[in-house]
């Protein structure tokens, strides 16, 4: 079973239409949560430097770029840059846990949905194709 994940699992290229949904389902929806780590940890900085000495703008500005990016990366699962994009925000994603520990959990979270928006996508892509006639035009 998982040697099937691995061979499903895709780092480039472009899937075909279910891959496509759900990856940039799963992208799109990580971005709401990137929105408001950004406002957290801005919030938090705030909180622990009032006078401005702390970094609350590269957080502030820094996570609302990553949620932009997915987005834009929801938005281009047609092209071959939303996969590796994905795998990208991914790990950009873990990363924000050394600001808010908690993050951890979300990033961990999005992406064993990011995995399982693949593999799944992937094996519904095939099934389609199984169960599809080959020859439109007879209708």
């Amino acid at each position: 079973m998982i040697a099937e994940w691995i061979r499903r699992l895709r780092f480039t290229g472009i899937g075909e239409r279910k891959t496509r949904q759900l990856a940039g389902a799963t992208i799109g929806c990580q971005a709401f949560i990137l929105f408001f780590f950004a406002l957290t940890a801005w919030g938090l900085e705030n909180a622990e430097h009032p006078d401005g000495g702390g970094n609350q703008s590269l957080y502030l500005w820094g996570g609302l770029g990553l949620a932009v990016l997915c987005l834009y990366a929801s938005a281009s699962m047609r092209k071959s840059i939303g996969i590796p994009l994905g795998w990208v925000l991914q790990v950009a994603t873990l990363l924000t846990a050394f600001i808010a520990p908690l993050m951890l959990i979300a990033g961990l979270l999005f992406l064993a949905l990011w995995i399982t928006a693949l593999v799944q996508g992937d094996k519904m892509d095939e099934l389609t194709r199984r169960h599809t006639p080959s020859d439109r035009s007879t209708a």
